[in-house]
């Protein structure tokens, strides 16, 4: 097993690890939010939340040695359904024709107030 951290991503926090590699291929990654990984600052609306939450696993994948394409499984944790269709586009648009297996929740309050959480798994 082999914890992964990229600087490209937010930090942890709390006492956690941004993702974990195992030895049989399988990377799974904490839930990303939609902050700014130079600032720890969460974007403005949830457009940019859910840019910037595809982003920051998207860096994390390539830390670890994988892409997009090699994720198998999403759970994506919304403060608002209302916001469900938003963010279905911008995702589908993330994840062109590769078409992960997905769970989607609306959940009471995500941390730092955060509009979106997103965590994947991923396996080569």
């Amino acid at each position: 097993m082999k914890i992964i951290n990229s600087n490209s991503a937010p930090k942890a926090l709390g006492p956690y690890s941004q993702a974990i590699k195992t030895d049989n291929g399988f990377l799974f990654l904490s839930g990303q939010l939609g902050m700014d990984p130079n600032t720890s600052e969460l974007k403005n609306n949830i457009e940019e939340q859910t840019k910037q939450s595809l982003l920051n696993i998207e860096n994390v994948l390539n830390e670890a040695g994988y892409s997009k394409n090699n994720v198998v499984k999403t759970t994506i944790l919304l403060s608002d359904m209302d916001n469900f269709s938003i963010v279905n586009e911008i995702y589908g648009n993330f994840f062109g024709e590769h078409k992960p297996a997905r769970s989607t929740f609306a959940v009471k309050t995500l941390p730092k107030n955060g509009l979106i959480e997103i965590e994947v798994t991923a396996f080569k």
